[in-house]
């Protein structure tokens, strides 16, 4: 279980497969999003039953979601700003920073929720320290961004079907693997 935590918002969890655990990286499959329509400058790019690729960097303030249409489409990479995910067994925990990129297949990108995060400043919902990790997470994520290497290799390189390769093909999967 991955429980997703928005400061002066709600909680939510979410049930995924956990496709690829490595030391630097790892890589959860939600086989089936359910919730409201997912979308970026009038397009969808994401509804009920896409498939949504996440991949976690233990230690960055970071994650990065590879998003698709119900089909399989591919719709772009999310960025994520938020806390480190704490680990407990098969549950796993982060706390949203507001701040997001969105990325479009074509190279098309924006910042998102600047307005949130502005606000959260100021209800005081996120303390000095979270906000000085917001900026220089920011600055990693763009300075990667200019130089034309964001998101990184994994994003690129684990796509939706080497993803449920790796889930249809280890024999050694069970429910113990749904976080």
């Amino acid at each position: 279980m991955y429980t997703y935590t928005r400061p002066g918002k709600n909680v939510a969890t979410f049930e995924h497969w956990l496709v690829l655990d490595e030391p630097e990286v790892k890589a959860m499959l939600m086989e089936n999003y359910t919730g409201r329509d997912l979308i970026i400058d009038d397009t969808v790019v994401a509804c009920n039953g896409s498939p949504l690729l996440w991949y976690v960097f233990p230690d960055r303030w970071h994650d990065i979601g590879r998003f698709h249409l119900p089909d399989g489409t591919f719709t772009g990479w999310y960025t994520n700003l938020c806390t480190p995910f704490s680990m407990d067994g098969n549950n796993w925990a982060s706390t949203d920073l507001f701040l997001d990129l969105w990325q479009f297949p074509n190279g098309q990108q924006q910042w998102l929720d600047e307005d949130e995060l502005a606000d959260a400043i100021e209800e005081n919902l996120l303390d000095e320290a979270q906000q000085i990790a917001v900026a220089e997470e920011r600055s990693y994520v763009q300075r990667h961004l200019d130089e034309g290497n964001w998101p990184p290799p994994i994003a690129h390189e684990l796509d939706l079907s080497a993803a449920k390769r790796l889930l249809t093909n280890n024999p050694e999967r069970t429910m113990d693997s749904n976080i």
